[in-house]
């Protein structure tokens, strides 16, 4: 293959050979694909899961369950979430081809009805994902705000316009996921310093506060539904939505360099999680808010340089999850070539443009970040990650496995299928106690 300029990407289909020699080929793209290492790869899944997202953990998953079942959870839902994208990471060469989206992997398995379906369910995941995430960076910046003035005059729906504009502007600087790079050093940047400013100020706070209460607040049925989702926030959290797409990055062989990077990213990679949901659920209790940063108490400087940190990792975060969309409309218009072309720079303030502004448009108007997530992980994550990806492999590689085997995946696609529904309905029950709380572009 020729060498390739970061701002010229072939559209044409390629081949090259995977680990068994065998020619594998590469659909047609407008962004780049086997550009990357395994470990800059590593660390665009760290990226995610690392996001301003961990700092609402310890109020949306650890309060509802407790110290035993958030401590268990998490744990639990690490090892299933690596071993279904490892399933999914295997699939990504199948049948000869290389499968750069997760739509064409299961119409290439099941048809062009699960093509369409999985298109769909992939993009109210990433939409959804993306939804909260403008809210996350709107959270930021009025905590930054209320840090100088207590006067109440900016509210919440205002602060979230200032962070989708400002998503707007880097979705269009940034042609495609691997012209992200440098970026990624500045996000683990940022994220270390919200991460480390929140679990010192957290440590700080419990060692000076009297004894927290740690019951699982709410009545019976209350609890019945917290617990619920809190499950789907858990699956939500290690999870993309998008493997095929980021695995799409990877150089050569891709099922290997894959693994190397989800191993990272379930090893190394979570421990800051870990240590920032625990944390704050230690010092705060059932007091531990939706946003961390809110409940810590220290140096208005340290503050706002770590909510400085939150909103701009937030930002180059909303972009991998985003990318996707980018890259099938980029695709489907011919969006190739230098990345400052007239045509390719206006089609990007139009097109990117517009999707931020819808995003932002619902962001402000349900602001409901732990809702958000919860409702994300039911209706998309258990069903792309954990239903589709056993059966997927089930499907893929039947000649293959053993009767004990197949029971194995029909079992997890039972269970995730039930956990979905159910996790759905609680979720939408959560959206709707909120909602009669709280009047639309409410200031939370």
């Amino acid at each position: 293959m020729e060498p390739h300029r970061d701002d010229v990407v072939s559209t044409r289909p390629t081949k090259v050979y995977s680990d068994d020699q065998l020619a594998i080929e590469i659909p047609e793209t407008a962004h780049q694909i086997s550009s990357d290492s395994w470990f800059q790869v590593g660390f665009v899944l760290t990226t995610g899961i690392n996001s301003a997202y961990v700092l609402g953990y310890s109020g949306a998953v650890m309060v509802p369950l407790g110290w035993v079942g958030g401590v268990v959870g998490l744990i639990l839902a690490t090892a299933i979430s690596l071993y279904a994208n490892a399933l999914i990471a295997e699939l990504h060469e199948f049948g000869g081809k290389r499968h750069i989206r997760y739509r064409d992997l299961a119409g290439f398995i099941y048809g062009p009805k699960a093509y369409s379906l999985t298109w769909v369910l992939q993009y109210v995941n990433l939409f959804m994902i993306n939804v909260g995430y403008v809210i996350l960076a709107g959270q930021s910046l009025k905590a930054i705000y209320v840090l100088f003035r207590d006067d109440n005059a900016m509210k919440l729906p205002y602060f979230i316009a200032i962070a989708g504009f400002v998503c707007g502007l880097f979705a269009i600087c940034i042609p495609h996921l691997s012209a992200l790079r440098i970026w990624l050093g500045f996000s683990t940047f940022f994220s270390l310093v919200y991460i480390v400013i929140a679990f010192a100020l957290s440590l700080r706070d419990g060692v000076r506060a009297p004894p927290r209460d740690y019951d699982i607040p709410g009545s019976d049925i209350s609890r019945v539904f917290t617990t619920i989702g809190a499950s789907a926030s858990l699956v939500f959290a290690f999870n993309t939505g998008m493997l095929p797409e980021i695995q799409a990055t990877v150089k050569q062989p891709v099922v290997r360099n894959m693994m190397k990077a989800l191993y990272f990213q379930f090893t190394v990679g979570v421990l800051p999680l870990y240590a920032v949901a625990f944390m704050g659920y230690w010092a705060y209790g059932n007091d531990a808010s939706a946003y961390l940063l809110s409940s810590v108490s220290g140096p208005v400087w340290v503050k706002t340089f770590a909510n400085i940190s939150a909103f701009l990792q937030t930002v180059i975060a909303l972009h991998i999850f985003a990318s996707p969309m980018y890259e099938y409309l980029d695709t489907k218009y011919g969006i190739k070539g230098s990345a400052l072309a007239v045509k390719n720079l206006s089609f990007r303030i139009m097109v990117r443009g517009g999707y931020l502004v819808v995003t932002t448009l619902l962001a402000a108007a349900l602001p409901f970040i732990g809702d958000f997530m919860s409702l994300t992980g039911a209706i998309s994550t258990f069903p792309l990650t954990f239903i589709l990806a056993n059966h997927m492999y089930l499907v893929a590689k039947r000649n293959k496995l053993t009767s004990l085997q197949k029971l194995w995946h029909w079992i997890n696609v039972i269970f995730f299928g039930f956990m979905s529904v159910i996790a759905a309905v609680a979720a939408l029950r959560l959206i709707a106690v909120d909602s009669k709380n709280y009047s639309i572009f409410a200031d939370i």
